[in-house]
């Protein structure tokens, strides 16, 4: 089991940043792919971004994108740390919603559907006024 903890959400005006951070523990010395995900209100759960395990297993590392937070959003994994962070900038009123992190066995694939994911945090809320 994994148990995964976001932070950093909040209310930001348009053009502004925020950093998420979800921190792993359990069986944190699994391999996994890290991803966050968001879903807005009366909308379907939607792919942000991950990035696959990076370490002694495996040395490549690969992160993955939605288009519409490409060049705005990035993703890094802290694997001594056991966290992942989600650094948003010139936020827009559409990335309104709960960010969800979750953690995913396919550990050097990147995947983009929610049911390809194990474990989820409780989601935090972000929100982009205009």
């Amino acid at each position: 089991q994994v148990q995964l903890v976001e932070s950093g959400g909040g209310l930001v005006q348009a053009g502004g940043s925020l950093r998420l951070s979800c921190v792993a523990s359990g069986r944190t010395s699994n391999r996994y792919t890290m991803g966050w995900f968001r879903q807005a209100p009366g909308k379907e759960r939607e792919f942000v971004t991950a990035i696959t395990y990076s370490g002694y297993y495996y040395s490549g590392s690969s992160t993955a994108y939605a288009d519409s937070v490409k060049g705005r959003f990035t993703i890094s994994r802290d694997n001594a740390k056991n966290t992942v962070d989600l650094q948003m900038n010139s936020l827009k009123p559409e990335d309104t919603a709960v960010y969800y992190c979750a953690a995913s066995g396919y550990w050097t694939v990147i995947r983009r559907d929610w049911t390809d994911y194990d474990y989820w945090g409780q989601g935090t809320q972000v929100t982009v006024s205009s």
